[in-house]
C-alpha cells in the first residue's frame, strides 16, 4: 500500500506541474516574449518564468518519486497508475474554471476503470 501512495504522489506532483507550466505560459510576460520573432532572449523571459521554472521543478521532484515505485513495481503495473493524472487534472481543472465535456469526462472514466482493472491484477 505504501508503494501505492508513492505512485499517487508522483502522479498529483505531475498534474501540479501541468498547471504551473499553464500558468507561466499564460503570464502576459511569457505571452509577449511568445509574439517576438524567436531569439536568446525570449526563450529566457520563458524559460525564466516562475511558474515555469515551479513547473520543472514539481516534473523533477515527481521522476524521483516515481523512481521509488519502480524500485519496487514492475512498469507494467506501476505505469497505468499514470493515467490517475488525467482524472485528478479535471478535477483540479475543474476548480479553476476549466470547462469539462461529457465526452472528455467519459473518457477519463474509461481511464480510470481501465487503471482500477489494471490494478486488481
Amino acid at each position: 500500500m505504501n508503494t501505492f501512495v508513492i505512485a499517487l504522489l508522483s502522479v498529483a506532483l505531475s498534474v501540479a506541474a501541468q498547471f504551473a507550466l499553464k500558468a507561466g505560459m499564460s503570464d502576459q510576460g511569457v505571452r509577449d516574449a511568445l509574439a517576438q520573432p524567436y531569439s536568446l532572449g525570449n526563450i529566457v523571459s520563458v524559460i525564466a518564468n516562475k511558474y515555469v521554472v515551479g513547473g520543472f521543478l514539481l516534473y523533477g521532484l515527481g521522476a524521483v518519486v516515481w523512481l521509488g515505485v519502480l524500485s519496487k513495481w514492475d512498469v507494467s503495473k506501476a505505469y497505468p497508475l499514470v493515467g490517475l493524472g488525467f482524472a485528478l487534472t479535471v478535477v483540479v481543472g475543474l476548480m479553476v474554471g476549466e470547462q469539462v465535456s461529457l465526452l472528455r469526462a467519459g473518457g477519463v472514466a474509461l481511464i480510470c476503470a481501465g487503471v482500477f482493472l489494471v490494478a486488481r491484477s
